[in-house]
């Protein structure tokens, strides 16, 4: 495999092991795949104002998520089907976050269920909540992910309906036939069946239910007392409702350009959301970070921690368990430089004076 540099390295390295509908599932967006590259490209177009002259020779990267002491502001994203990439799947990503002492969030649609994944030890883990029709099951959903020592809902919001995945299409993607939903095993949901299109497509339209509306907030709330974050907020005006619906934290998250062609990257809606937000509840970022750089990107623009889908998957298809930890490792380690370098010694110290974005260009220089 040769020495891996960054997690960029192992996408590569998947495409050539994973079967072409598993690889084309985890890589591919909505559409024209414009957002899918805005994810990235928006990243490249903040630059930093470092200082200088500072004592790094102490950096903390701490930080604690809805009360929860973690080592870094880098988590892990719910990503469905993991089995696909790698036979141990969700139970080699629990381990790996785990040892990196950060968050998992487990899919709904995973190839392992809440319980088997809380066998793997301990570790903080969130579960992410997709809600079907027949509330009965999201009720029973819920309670296990409880029982099973799950720590908070990441609710999906932006949803009612599959995005328009070509290369799903194309494919006919259908889950592997020694495969299944682990979560819904043995409930009468119907299956994911080979369709006309995208398999997941067809599934998605029978189950998940479009009538979803903020009310359903109050509605989880009443069933659960774990902290719901709602993920797929891009908007200030959704903000202020995630805000009044009672939500703990916000999610900045445009499904990894998987819905809705373009919408912006995250990182081009975050300060929006953030400023909405004001203080009431922690955002977060998911989406097109690869970078320890995007991280200090994302912290510089008020989010209080980021979470990574793709390289995970990726680096599970490579190296398995090993490869998730190395992305962790090297993440966390090329954060640790960014601080160090923008002369931050906590989380604390990061914040909007370091970064210079478009829109800054059209601001006076601060003066001193």
């Amino acid at each position: 495999m040769g020495e891996i540099t960054n997690v960029m390295e192992y996408q590569a390295i998947a495409k050539q092991k994973l079967p072409k509908m598993a690889y084309d599932y985890y890589a591919s967006g909505a559409e024209d795949e414009w957002t899918l590259n805005e994810n990235r490209e928006a990243f490249s177009r903040i630059l930093f104002r470092p200082r200088i002259l500072i004592d790094v020779s102490k950096i903390d990267m701490t930080t604690s998520v809805l009360g929860f002491k973690i080592s870094m502001p880098i988590m892990i994203a719910p990503t469905a089907m993991q089995k696909m990439a790698h036979p141990d799947g969700e139970y080699a990503t629990a381990r790996a976050a785990s040892a990196a002492g950060t968050i998992m969030t487990l899919s709904s649609w995973a190839t392992s269920s809440v319980e088997e994944v809380a066998s793997t030890g301990p570790g903080i883990r969130f579960f992410q909540l997709y809600v079907y029709k027949d509330r009965k099951v999201v009720e029973q959903l819920v309670r296990r992910a409880e029982k099973a020592g799950f720590k908070a809902i990441a609710l999906t919001v932006d949803t009612p309906r599959l995005g328009r995945r070509e290369a799903d299409i194309k494919n006919r993607f259908v889950l592997p036939p020694h495969l299944t939903l682990k979560n819904f095993e043995g409930l009468d949901l119907g299956k994911m069946d080979q369709a006309n299109d995208s398999g997941l497509a067809s599934y998605v339209a029978g189950q998940v239910d479009r009538t979803l509306s903020w009310k359903d907030v109050k509605w989880l709330q009443s069933i659960t007392s774990l902290p719901i974050l709602v993920k797929g907020v891009i908007t200030a005006e959704d903000a202020r409702l995630a805000v009044h619906s009672g939500a703990a934290g916000i999610i900045v998250s445009n499904h990894g350009a998987r819905q809705l062609d373009y919408v912006p990257a995250t990182i081009s809606a975050l300060e929006e959301v953030v400023t909405a937000a004001q203080g009431r509840i922690p955002v977060y970022l998911d989406g097109g970070v690869r970078r320890g750089t995007d991280v200090f990107k994302a912290l510089a623009l008020g989010a209080a921690g980021i979470f990574v889908g793709r390289p995970v998957v990726f680096a599970l298809a490579a190296e398995g368990e090993a490869g998730v930890r190395n992305v962790l490792r090297m993440l966390r380690e090329e954060f640790e430089l960014t601080m160090a370098l923008s002369g931050c010694t906590t989380l604390a110290d990061i914040n909007r004076s370091h970064i210079l974005t478009e829109g800054d260009k059209l601001r006076p220089t601060p003066r001193l």
